[in-house]
This record gives structure tokens, sequence and C-alpha cells, in this order.
């Protein structure tokens, strides 16, 4: 009815007015950008490509979403809450009691990434807990006064820990916001933030039709701190058997990659038990062109999928990533447990395919 579309369409000009008063008030969400939301795709943003940090945080990390392509932001109806807050986090409404998932990453350069969740369902509430753990072994150590490889090594650990609410507004209407601890450590090296999602999402009526709008990635610098900005100098004009001083670098900081979603799908059951999604998404970002992204996935029965994705951007021929995705998964159900196990990968240029595979269950 006209008050339902009147809700969602205020609730979404709430997440636009978030992107544009952050833009005003001079904070790095958009400053310099492509004319986001609009003119980017006249104004490729390439200066900024590169130079944000944290970009962790854009590395999809479930198979489902990775073969998709990552247009998701509209949220599937049968796709696990904890995989769909990863691109919206309304997403987490689709949980209708409890759900655990654990997803693996194989990346490129021997990189891996665990990726754990929890969530549980209070009433038309939802609260869920998401940790990523990176893994990117031992890294063979290289100084200014040593710069040739040594038997000695160094460790980088990423852990982002993320904690999601989302809430069921209507019967279409869900609407959900994602709290997420940054935390680096680059041998002595350390960095520590906060950054925010929000998002929502809207279903029309029984057309299959669903919509959703996602703000990922809202948070100020990720500054460096550490005893390994440390420098022993001697000072101009100091005598020569004078103690030689510690002078402390200060790190500059680094900008989150913050970036605003659009999302369609429009599911359709078929004949014989079968169904189609076909999925749209635009994403407009702070650091990067704009990108398109379509996806398909055909279910049977609802217990085989396969599906596929293509991810368009100006800057796709600069990057060792194809375009494009493809993947499958099984959904069972034992004992009133209905248990997905996906697969997806997808091709690089230079590395070995990356791969994902991802288990979760729902009580």
């Amino acid at each position: 009815n006209m008050k339902t579309y009147r809700r969602f369409f205020q609730l979404s000009a709430g997440i636009l007015a978030v992107a544009g008063l952050v833009l005003m008030s001079g904070s790095p969400v958009f400053a310099q950008g492509v004319g986001e939301l609009g003119g980017g795709i006249d104004k490729p943003n390439t200066n900024r490509a590169g130079t944000n940090g944290a970009a962790e945080l854009l590395v999809p990390l479930t198979a489902r979403y990775s073969a998709l392509g990552g247009a998701t932001t509209s949220v599937l109806s049968q796709m696990n809450g904890l995989e769909a807050l990863y691109a919206n986090p309304a997403g987490l409404t689709n949980n209708q009691s409890t759900s655990a998932l654990f997803s693996r990453l194989q990346y490129v350069a021997d990189i891996g990434v665990n990726y754990f969740g929890l969530a549980q369902r209070f009433g038309d509430n939802n609260l869920a807990l998401t940790i990523s753990a990176w893994d990117m072994g031992d890294i063979q150590r290289q100084t200014e006064l040593n710069p040739e490889k040594s038997d000695a090594t160094f460790r980088i650990s990423f852990i982002n820990v993320g904690l999601t609410f989302a809430r069921t507004l209507t019967d279409r209407i869900a609407a959900g916001a994602t709290l997420k601890i940054v935390n680096h450590t680059i041998d002595d090296l350390r960095a520590n933030g906060v950054v925010f999602d929000a998002g929502m999402t809207y279903v029309v009526g029984e057309t299959g039709l669903r919509l959703g709008v996602a703000l990922k990635n809202i948070g100020n610098e990720l500054v460096y701190s550490g005893i390994g900005l440390g420098r022993r100098v001697r000072l101009p004009d100091q005598p020569t058997d004078a103690s030689v001083n510690t002078v402390q670098l200060e790190s500059e900081g680094v900008q989150y990659p913050t970036l605003l979603n659009f999302g369609i799908a429009y599911e359709r059951e078929m004949v014989a038990g079968a169904s189609a999604t076909l999925l749209g998404n635009f994403r407009s970002n702070s650091f990067e062109d704009d990108q398109f992204s379509g996806a398909l996935e055909l279910g049977f029965r609802n217990l085989l999928f396969v599906r596929g994705g293509y991810e368009y951007s100006r800057q796709n021929n600069e990057t060792f990533f194809k375009g494009y995705s493809f993947g499958g998964g099984l959904q069972l159900e034992f004992a009133g447990t209905e248990i997905n196990v996906d697969y997806s990968m997808v091709p690089t240029d230079y590395f070995g395919n990356i791969q994902f595979i991802t288990v979760s269950a729902q009580l």
C-alpha cells in the first residue's frame, strides 16, 4: 500500500541523507570523490584508487555473495541471514531462529581468511556476532639496514569483529546496522578503528521484486602506532659522545573505503520446482570507479543451486580480477535444521583461482 511505499522511501532517504552529510562535513567518506550518487560514471576516480586503508573490508567473505558478483544488496529470500548481512545489515532479518555460519576463503598469494558468525532472533529483532580473521603466514623481514631477504620473519594479522542489529519493520520492510571493530597488527605496529554499515530492504508485494540500499564502512581514519615507528637518531650539533635519541614518528591516518550500494532482485518460481533469480547492483565507491554487477541464480527444488555473476567498472583492466564469478550450493534439512553448503570460484590473472566454501545452519 501507499503507506508502506512511503515508509520505505523515507528510510532510504535517511540513508542517503547520512551519505550526503558525511560528504558535506569534509569527512573522508566521499571527499574528492567521483561525483558519487550521480556523476561518477563521467569522472573516474582513479586518482584515489589504492589510497584507502582497511582494504580487507572490500573483500567478499562468503561463497554465495562471491558467486553472485556482490549483487546481493536486495537480499535473496532464501539467503542465510549471516551471509546476507555482509552486503546489507537488513538481510539479517532472514534469520528466523538461531543461525551459525563458517566460511573459508583461499585468497591470492597463499592468504587465507576465516569468517564465523552466530545470530539469534528475538521477536521482530535479530542480533548477530561475526568475526573475520586473515592469515598471511610468515613474511621474510627486510629492513633499511638489511634490505636483503633473511631467515627472520614477521606476521600480519587483520581481525575484524562485527555486531549487527536488524529489525523487521513491516511484512515488507526491514532495516539493520552493523558496528565493526577493525584491528590490524603488522609486526610491531598496531591500528584500531570503528566503522558502521546501515541498510534496508523492501519486498514489493507478491511480485517477486526485492529492493535494497546499503551504506558501508562509515568511519573516520585508521592510524598506526607502536614501537615500529621509533627511530634512533643523533640530533644536529650533538656531541659525538652523547647518547643516541629515540624519535617517535607519527603515522598518517588512512581513510576507510566507504561505499553506497543500490540493489534489485527478481525471483520467479518456474515449472517442476525450478526457480530463477535475476540480480542487479550499482555501487558508488569513494576511492574507485563506480561498479555495476549482475547475476543469475538457478534453483532446483530448493535443493541444488547454480550461480554466476559479473562485475564491471572502468578499472577492470587495471586489476588481476577477470570480473566474472560462478559457484553452486546445496540446501539440506536434517531434523528441522536447515543446512547450506556453498562453493564459489573467482578466476584471476597472474594468480590462481580465488575459492570460497561456506557452511551455514539455521535451527
